[in-house]
């Protein structure tokens, strides 16, 4: 008989709380590479990046597209991820993405004859929805 080791984790966007649960590991994305987190992990802090997020608790595996965030692996086995949006890969409309991902890509064409643009905020969208189909898509068959 195995024994499974759990930690609490949670995921919030500004929207609110996306995920929380006890959970045995999770993989992140963060600007430094895909990092694994396992119960009594060091404490942490990193920056996340648009990615494929996988957590794995007592159900089994579930797979988020995750846009820019933080990580934060507490000294108390806790695990909290402030992110900008986190959508679980069988809520994703790959279809809907790619409209969303062509419109943000047609105003950064046109950006340069407008005052007052956001180019990052732009390019902050182009890369959320270009996740968002790649891990749709990946996991979508």
């Amino acid at each position: 008989m195995t024994t499974t080791f759990m930690f609490k984790f949670k995921i919030a966007t500004p929207e609110g709380v996306v995920y929380e649960n006890n959970i045995s590991q999770v993989s992140i994305p963060t600007s430094t590479g895909e990092i694994t987190i396992l119960e009594h992990h060091i404490p942490l802090i990193s920056v996340i990046i648009p990615g494929e997020l996988k957590i794995v608790d007592e159900f089994g595996l579930h797979i988020l597209a995750v846009a820019n965030g933080f990580l934060e692996v507490q000294k108390n086995n806790g695990v909290v991820i402030l992110i900008d949006n986190a959508e679980r890969v069988e809520e994703i409309d790959v279809a809907r993405a790619e409209e969303a991902q062509t419109r943000a890509e047609e105003d950064m064409k046109h950006a340069h004859q407008e005052e007052n643009i956001d180019f990052a905020r732009l390019q902050a969208m182009i890369d959320k929805e270009t996740n968002r189909i790649r891990v749709g898509r990946k996991y979508k068959k």
